[in-house]
């Protein structure tokens, strides 16, 4: 066992020991598949681990109306015993209040978490980072949210470098809406990059529930700073729920590459999902064309 999954492993008997001390939350996410592809050079099978993750997340109430707000989350790749099996993911202390909450640590910027839930292919091959820059999770970051009123609120993400001959970088996303389509039918987002991880970028955002079926849209310009290179691109997602079955598609692109995926999930019980999904990439690139058939399944706890 390597010194990482030592280390998670004492923090984990700890957690579950001040259980009965604050509160705490353990909680994670097992999403595997079984998947056929084609790179380029022949086709060949896997089993993939889809960002399968663990953590502990809790909040502690202080004086003077503050809270304290912490969460500490790993991934763990569960069909493999590499070096990296467990990597870190969101990981951050903070103070939540009448002005909002703020975050220190390592967290998702403000873009990337603008985009909501309308990647229906998240976390899979057909993920819209497969294609886009600006999906970062920022180290040394501080992040700020502010209070929502009337179904409008913001976010910041304040990068900073820590290297005398580099840039400190923000990302900021203002929003309207309720991205789970439950107290409303609606969602959207403007959000902008500058300086993070080598490129600027600008991402618009929305989603709607029209009879049952979730409808989204992304447009997103990107530029590499050190190039000067500037892209393209859009992504519309759609759902369709049928009982416990979900029926799922989405088209995006960048200049003149694409990806089209489809897929269905079936809900098992509460909190299991049995899945099957296609994803193919057209690449106007050296990159060969690529595709990818799964059948999978994932649970929370």
């Amino acid at each position: 066992m390597n010194k990482t999954a030592i280390a998670v492993a004492i923090m984990i008997t700890a957690a579950t020991a001040a259980v009965n001390a604050e509160p705490i939350t353990l909680y994670g996410l097992i999403n595997v598949s079984a998947q056929s592809g084609d790179e380029g050079e022949g086709r060949f099978s896997e089993l993939k681990s889809n960002n399968s993750r663990f953590g502990l997340k809790g909040d502690y109430a202080l004086d003077d109306g503050l809270t304290l707000v912490y969460q500490l989350e790993w991934g763990v790749n569960v069909s493999d015993s590499s070096s990296s099996n467990v990597t870190a993911r969101n990981q951050y202390i903070g103070l939540a209040g009448g002005f909002g909450e703020v975050r220190l640590g390592r967290h998702d910027t403000a873009l990337k978490m603008s985009q909501a839930k309308i990647d229906q292919f998240n976390d899979f091959e057909g993920d819209l980072g497969a294609l886009w820059e600006a999906e970062v999770r920022a180290n040394n970051s501080i992040s700020y949210f502010t209070p929502v009123i009337n179904g409008f609120g913001a976010q910041l993400t304040y990068i900073l470098e820590d290297s005398a001959d580099a840039e400190d970088a923000y990302s900021a996303a203002l929003f309207y809406g309720d991205e789970e389509l439950k107290s409303i039918n609606f969602y959207a987002s403007v959000a902008l990059d500058a300086e993070v991880d080598g490129y600027d970028a600008m991402r618009l955002s929305t989603q709607t529930k029209i009879g049952g079926v979730k409808l989204g849209a992304i447009v997103q310009r990107q530029e590499e700073i050190e190039t000067g290179l500037e892209q393209d691109g859009w992504l519309v997602s759609a759902a369709y729920p049928m009982g416990k079955t979900e029926l799922k598609a989405q088209y995006q692109t960048l200049e003149d590459d694409n990806s089209v995926s489809v897929g269905v999930d079936y809900k098992a019980g509460k909190n299991t999902t049995l899945f099957a999904w296609y994803s193919s990439f057209n690449l106007d690139t050296p990159t060969p064309d690529r595709d990818y058939l799964a059948v999978g399944i994932k649970h929370k706890f």
